[in-house]
């Protein structure tokens, strides 16, 4: 009696395992050449954002407790809509680059060319505590006008916000004219303070 020999993985089942064996380094190489080409497709502050030329989403957010500020308390959009460009600062006290912006941002609320054109500054504390977002502004300086709160980042969503901090320049009609992505620096404030200057204009 002849016996038959073992034989390994049949033909069809070779280039299976092939395949399976290949599929995590060709998923690797898919994923590395996606992050390659976002990395190089510019200033993420540039994101474009679909409510630019629009007029603002309609929103009220409670004031923050406890927090002085040189208007009355809270935010809404009625309040963009009162003839003067508002600058709308989303941000959070544990965001370091909300820290990093924070000198910048009080440079602004103290420009002479802004003040006289009549420029405001407004807040809107994103997914914060209220008692740390207080204490942020108590210890770094308060930049803004109106400061209003957005526990549950519902206002962001519906302002397109991707992260905290953002910026909005927003005309005196309620238009949204600009979005800065990312941090107010020495190389967004170019960019920034001309589309404020147009916006006021």
């Amino acid at each position: 009696m002849t016996e038959t020999p073992l034989s390994g993985p049949s033909d069809i089942e070779r280039p299976r395992r092939r395949f399976l064996v290949t599929l995590p380094l060709v998923a690797f190489v898919a994923l590395a050449g996606l992050f390659m080409v976002r990395l190089g497709a510019g200033d993420p502050s540039r994101i474009p954002s679909a409510l630019i030329g629009r007029p603002a989403p309609v929103f009220a957010l409670a004031p923050l407790p406890g927090l002085e500020t040189r208007g009355p308390g809270g935010l809404t959009d009625a309040e963009l809509r009162q003839g003067r460009v508002t600058i709308v600062n989303v941000f959070a006290s544990w965001c370091a680059e909300c820290h990093d912006e924070h000198d910048a941002l009080m440079a602004l609320s103290r420009d002479p060319a802004l003040v006289e054109a009549g420029v405001t500054m407004a807040g809107i504390v994103y997914k914060d505590d209220p008692e740390n977002a207080r204490r942020y502004l108590g210890q770094k300086g308060n930049p803004f006008a109106r400061v209003g709160t957005d526990p549950a980042g519902r206002t962001g969503i519906d302002f397109g916000v991707y992260g905290v901090p953002e910026t909005f320049v927003i005309k005196g009609d309620g238009t949204i004219v600009y979005k800065l992505v990312g941090g107010v620096t020495d190389a967004t404030r170019p960019a920034l303070l001309e589309a404020i200057r147009k916006a006021a204009s």
